[in-house]
């Protein structure tokens, strides 16, 4: 059971990177100077981002001329159980056709699950990451593992990458942050209601594997850039998230996002990514095909984004309205 239970949160750990990835990561511009390529959502179409009119967070409008879909873009990291205006939200629930979540929910199938566990044993080591680090490397490792109080055996690894996602996920359990919600929110207030939820789910084991395929220096690099963000701290999250409630969506946009670039190295990652914006786009398509209106929720970078959910709805023809246009 222990066995289980520990490959279940690592693949979960890389499961819930915002479908789930240089220097300082937090608080990062709206768009780079210089956009890493190998982030997907780096560059922001500037002309989506507009203050919301409404109280609360920011909603985006598709439209056909028949149907209409409300998009409400969601932060990617937020504290638990974060406090939000639910109004707008609690409104367009009445009567809507369907709520469409991003893909959260996430399962080893059968045909896979021995090959995640073996790709779990290649992974674990029986000696601390730590050990096999130099000196300097060494105590700034032990600081940050420190700080979220773990302690070495935790971090049994042989790979940067997998103690990078490790070492990121348990900061965020001890500073009470959380990729869950609003969605589990959302997702709860929508059962209440009786309506149909659409919510993709994906197999991810062939991602673990994928870790040890990360070349080292890739690795190395997003684990120095996670002990950062330790370092760091919350503070940033915090502010963006208020600002995500009060419809600031510029501001909401300057979350920090050590996590998503890590996993955005993983060898696959890029086709993954294709993949989720492809199905949401795509159901936000079928939800279009029914008279009435449905609402889609999507994170704040992947939404706004070049090549993002709603440019490519845009470049299919269909009208998309900002949160300053309602």
């Amino acid at each position: 059971m222990n066995a289980r239970r520990r490959l279940g949160g690592m693949v979960l750990a890389l499961a819930l990177a915002a479908p789930a990835v240089s220097p300082l990561w937090a608080q990062v511009p709206i768009t780079p100077a210089r956009p890493d390529p190998r982030d997907p959502d780096a560059v922001i179409v500037e002309e989506l981002v507009v203050t919301a009119r409404d109280k609360g967070p920011a909603w985006w409008t598709v439209t056909n001329g028949a149907a209409t879909v409300y998009v409400l873009g969601v932060p990617s990291i937020a504290p638990k159980h974060m406090q939000w205006d639910r109004g707008v939200f609690e409104r367009r629930l009445k009567g809507a056709t369907a709520v469409i979540l991003p893909y959260q929910d996430v399962r080893v199938r059968l045909g896979t699950s021995l090959g995640a566990a073996w790709n779990y044993l290649r992974l674990k080591s029986s000696t601390p990451f730590e050990e096999a680090l130099d000196p300097a490397a060494k105590a700034r490792f032990v600081d940050a593992r420190s700080r979220v109080g773990q302690p070495a055996k935790r971090y049994g690894t042989r790979n940067p990458l997998a103690a990078a996602l490790l070492l990121i996920t348990d900061y965020r359990d001890k500073t009470g942050l959380t990729n869950t919600d609003p969605m589990k929110l959302i997702k709860g207030l929508t059962q209440q209601a009786h309506v149909p939820i659409w919510q993709k789910s994906y197999d991810i084991a062939p991602q673990l594997g994928a870790i040890l395929r990360t070349s080292p220096e890739a690795g190395s690099g997003c684990l120095d850039e996670v002990i950062a963000q330790v370092r760091a701290g919350p503070g940033g999250t915090l502010a963006a998230a208020k600002a995500w409630a009060d419809g600031d969506v510029a501001a909401a946009l300057g979350n920090e996002r050590t996590y998503e670039r890590c996993i955005a190295l993983v060898p696959g990652a890029a086709a993954f990514d294709a993949r989720a914006k492809a199905d949401e786009v795509a159901e936000i398509e079928q939800a279009l095909k029914a008279p009435g209106h449905a609402i889609a929720v999507v994170q704040l970078r992947p939404l706004l984004s070049q090549g993002g959910v709603l440019d490519r709805l845009r470049s299919q023809g269909f009208t998309v309205k900002t949160p300053g246009e309602e």
